[in-house]
């Protein structure tokens, strides 16, 4: 088992972002998880990220505020646990039109090169 303290976790710049922090709870380190990595990103009021899409999917469950996430035009408010996953290659972008932070959890695979 490898524990991870939250005062521990690092701050990481995830591109196309902005006005957001992002933490890595768990990934890229020796013992950690092997097929994906965690973050938490907090999106301060007007932040957001993309429009943009990668080659894999990911996983975004909101622990505090609301996100608004929006694919192909359509808009969808993610509250308080409500999650989502984006599909490989799906174009999303992200906005908090909140005046309150938005924390989400993030859940990723490892990006090709980084297994080999």
């Amino acid at each position: 088992m490898l524990v991870k303290r939250f005062a521990d976790a690092e701050t990481y710049e995830a591109p196309n972002h902005r006005d957001v922090v992002g933490l890595r709870l768990q990934g890229f380190e020796p013992g950690g998880p092997t097929n994906q990595w965690v973050g938490l990103s907090q999106y301060l009021p007007r932040g957001g990220a993309g429009p943009d899409s990668t080659p894999f999917e990911k996983v975004y469950v909101v622990l505090d505020g609301e996100m608004t996430v929006i694919v192909d035009g359509q808009e969808t408010i993610l509250g308080k646990f409500d999650s989502c996953t984006i599909p490989p290659n799906e174009v999303r972008e992200l906005v908090n039109r909140q005046n309150t932070v938005c924390t989400m959890l993030v859940v990723i695979p490892y990006p090709p090169e980084a297994v080999s």
